[in-house]
């Protein structure tokens, strides 16, 4: 026994925490000698003092409060974790950051306090460290997420251009070799274009500048949506796309859903030479299923893994398959954003399937059949050539859109911003079509101008909406726009002719 006393005595004196023992009047009666190393103070000369004189001036009666209402409640509490402010003074006066544990004791029928007071510095030092660096790591994504707005926005307005002005020199050239050079270049272009949107993609996706907003969303409109996009480059393969209707409503973010499946979509053309890729829905009791199946070139068992790794690709340089590998890498990131899982089966020489399974949770009511469109009133039919109102605030975007539309057949009326294109629009006709910029002079969007211009009309004219952020654009839209397409700059020439050629016959 008088070795274990020996013992608790020794952990007392020189425990690494100054230990200070007071009564119910606060008034030290016990002090170890880490008071000395932590304070400055000797132990002894503490004896008798009260408790305030380790503490700052400024703390003094709020902690006489402290004091009371603990001796009230008395229970192990520790201090100095959460509390900022807490400090402690020095025999010298200077003051550091303290913990405190608090433990109440009694003795026959008097109380006491013990204290274990140690120095915070370091720990808040380290604290203060981490805040620091998190708010660097905010600020650096908010830049971050500020240059790939600006980036999806104005790098892709350059690309708009070239790619408007090749098709407008295909419409004009007259020697077959000029054409040849002209196709290739073409073929360039929209190399660029899929590896800018697809490295504009991954990034805003793996920075986390993107939130899924969900909503009630008929899978039949983005699937038609699909077949619109795709149709014209599978038919130029000699592929047949074929995409089941269904009558699903989905509670999901629609952009992102689009732009998973869309990458599910070309992926599989891609790696299809002839023969066919089919989107079909199945439901059973688990939820739903979206396959994208493909007879296209499949892929070795030893390289299923990888397929949805950043940058990797089959090999696909002997077949002249354009790409980088990121395609399955946002398609990764999408599903996981919107709570999906996407499993890839495939043969070597058979085709893929891509089936993105879907929980129950995110099914909704069903759809009975395509939307009904309000009919506004409208006019006669004007028989003349359609006239085309375009509102672009890029100069060289605006020009070049203009002069391939008007190579097209179509009567061209350019503007740069809706305020330019205000008392024009007064004169809008039966068969007109708005194409406009979302993002316009930076107080309004074009969606703002056709809302503004369908006002002034009585009638909902027909438009298109073209962005460089398409995605955000989509899940920035509280309610559908009717008798509109939206479509990603730069912009595919034959998704905007069709949606030319579809919006022109409404009536």
């Amino acid at each position: 026994m008088d070795a274990l006393h020996e013992v608790e005595r020794h952990l007392y004196r020189y425990s690494p925490d100054a230990l200070v023992v007071v009564d119910e009047r606060g008034v030290i009666v016990m002090a170890n000698d880490t008071v000395r190393q932590l304070f400055g103070h000797a132990p002894q000369a503490l004896i008798g003092a009260p408790i305030e004189a380790l503490l700052p001036q400024r703390f003094v009666e709020r902690h006489r409060g402290h004091l009371a209402a603990f001796m009230r409640s008395p229970q192990n509490r520790e201090m100095g974790a959460r509390i900022a402010d807490l400090f402690a003074r020095r025999a010298d006066g200077r003051e550091f950051p303290a913990g405190i544990r608090l433990a109440p004791l009694e003795v026959g029928d008097k109380r006491f306090v013990a204290a274990a007071i140690r120095d915070m510095t370091e720990r808040r030092q380290i604290s203060d460290a981490l805040v620091r660096a998190r708010e660097d790591a905010d600020q650096a994504n908010r830049a971050k997420s500020r240059f790939l707005a600006i980036a999806s926005h104005d790098l892709r307005q350059p690309l708009q251009t070239i790619r408007l002005l090749n098709a407008a020199m295909l419409k004009i050239a007259d020697m077959d070799r000029s054409r040849d050079l002209l196709r290739q270049q073409s073929q360039a272009i929209d190399g660029m274009t899929r590896l800018l949107n697809s490295l504009l993609d991954v990034t805003r996706l793996e920075s986390g500048a993107i939130e899924p907003h969900p909503s009630a969303v008929r899978l039949s409109d983005v699937l038609d949506e699909l077949r619109a996009e795709f149709e014209s480059l599978a038919s130029s393969r000699g592929i047949a796309l074929t995409v089941q209707w269904t009558p699903v409503v989905l509670s999901t973010d629609r952009a992102l859903l689009h732009q998973l499946l869309q990458n599910l979509v070309a992926n599989a053309l891609k790696y299809t030479d002839g023969g066919r890729v089919s989107v079909r829905v199945q439901q059973d009791a688990t939820g739903l299923a979206i396959d994208v199946e493909d007879t296209g070139v499949g892929i070795p068992a030893d390289k299923l893994e990888r397929i949805f790794d950043e940058y990797y690709q089959i090999d696909a340089r002997p077949t002249g398959r354009s790409g980088v590998g990121l395609g399955l890498a946002i398609v990764r990131e999408v599903s996981r954003l919107l709570h999906m899982t996407v499993a890839i089966d495939s043969t070597v020489g058979s085709g893929t399937r891509a089936r993105v399974s879907i929980p129950n949770t995110m099914l909704g009511a069903t759809d009975a059949g395509a939307a009904d469109i309000a009919q506004a009133p409208i006019g006669e039919v004007d028989s003349r050539v359609s006239r085309i109102y375009l509102v672009e605030d890029v100069a060289s975007v605006r020009a070049a859109t203009k002069l391939f539309l008007e190579l097209e057949g179509y009567e061209v009326w350019a503007f740069a911003t809706p305020k330019d294109a205000e008392s024009a629009l007064a004169s809008v006709r039966n068969g007109d079509v708005l194409i406009v910029d979302y993002h316009l002079d930076g107080q309004s969007t074009g969606v703002d101008l056709i809302t503004a211009s369908r006002a002034r009309c009585n009638w909902d004219v027909p438009a298109i909406v073209m962005s460089g952020d398409l995605p955000a654009v989509m899940r920035s839209m509280k309610t559908p726009l009717a008798r509109a397409r939206f479509l990603s700059k730069p912009v595919d020439i034959d998704a905007l002719l069709a949606a030319l050629n579809e919006l022109k016959a409404i009536r």
